[in-house]
């Protein structure tokens, strides 16, 4: 079998971030300098027994580090990192990721962001400093996430569910529940301009990018294909963004199975071919948009 190197180069650098551990604490607790750890980083050769000793440090698996098989990811801060590398090397992307892609998000939403993700963590938890340092990591890299995006501008299909919207509009972006009614209707409010945003988006059909809204529900969790120029790369996620978002629990998967690309792309295929699109998803939004408003309005 014939591995990548640049590829477990990623992966360890995705590992290290998701272990709050400096580059230097890492080299210093396996027996390398600072230097050799980032060459590995960027693909150079290590042997099996500095990988095996990384693999034990940072808490993976040697084939997920290798990339055997599936990459299994339980820290949000090594998946978002992965997205990232994939999404630097891809030429086309289908999206299925809650009511809204971040890619294709708001510069409002990205200044809100922060907001949530340190709303959605309970102030009992242990280690609640850690949690709270994962957070700037994932803003950190979600920002590169964006940047890069904006940069190569792969073609984007992104399938949204109406059903996630129309709650999404109901509850506004929350990260806890139970917040003061002033913040509820503030939030309500820029979750309608989200949407807003998405429906001009929708109208106004930048180059490369597909928009489409589906009616019915879609699967609880979701996936992304990268088409790279010499395969195709799949990654299912517990964690989400916007609306009640997690960035702490889960076990997400990276894989080029045949099988499982193979069933996704038929799954995406058969929603796309039932989804609005163009002008009739943009009034689609709207109307949602016009119902919930309506509904929520408090009597004068």
């Amino acid at each position: 079998m014939s591995f990548r190197y640049d590829e477990i180069g990623q992966r360890l650098k995705a590992f290290r971030l998701a272990s709050g551990m400096s580059a230097d604490e890492i080299a210093r607790r396996i027996g390398i300098s600072r230097t050799a750890l980032y060459r590995f980083e960027r693909g150079e050769l290590a042997k099996i027994e500095t990988l095996e000793k990384l693999a034990e440090l940072l808490d993976v698996s040697i084939p997920t580090l290798l990339g055997v098989g599936i990459e299994y990811i339980s820290s949000a801060v090594a998946y978002f990192e992965r997205l990232r590398q994939l999404e630097e090397q891809a030429e086309h992307i289908v999206v299925l990721a809650g009511p809204l892609s971040y890619l294709l998000a708001s510069e409002r939403f990205d200044e809100l962001l922060k907001q949530l993700l340190i709303e959605s963590v309970a102030a009992d938890i242990p280690d609640r400093e850690r949690v709270m340092a994962d957070i700037n990591t994932i803003l950190d890299i979600l920002v590169e996430r964006k940047a890069t995006f904006r940069r190569r501008q792969p073609g984007v299909v992104n399938l949204i569910s109406g059903i996630e919207i129309e709650r999404l509009l109901r509850n506004g972006f929350v990260g806890k529940a139970q917040l003061p009614q002033d913040q509820q209707d503030q939030r309500r409010a820029l979750a309608q301009a989200e949407i807003e945003y998405f429906a001009e988006l929708i109208s106004s059909g930048p180059i490369g990018v597909q928009i489409g809204v589906v009616r019915d529900a879609l699967p609880q969790t979701g996936f992304q294909i990268f088409r790279q120029p010499d395969r195709k790369v799949m990654t299912l996620s517990p964690f989400r963004l916007g609306e009640n978002p997690n960035v702490r629990v889960g076990v997400a998967m990276i894989t080029s199975a045949q099988e499982a690309l193979t069933l996704h792309e038929k799954a995406v295929k058969e929603m796309w071919g039932t989804a609005l699109k163009g002008e009739a998803a943009s009034a689609y939004l709207r109307s949602l948009m016009q119902s919930v408003k309506s509904s929520t309005a408090k009597p004068r």
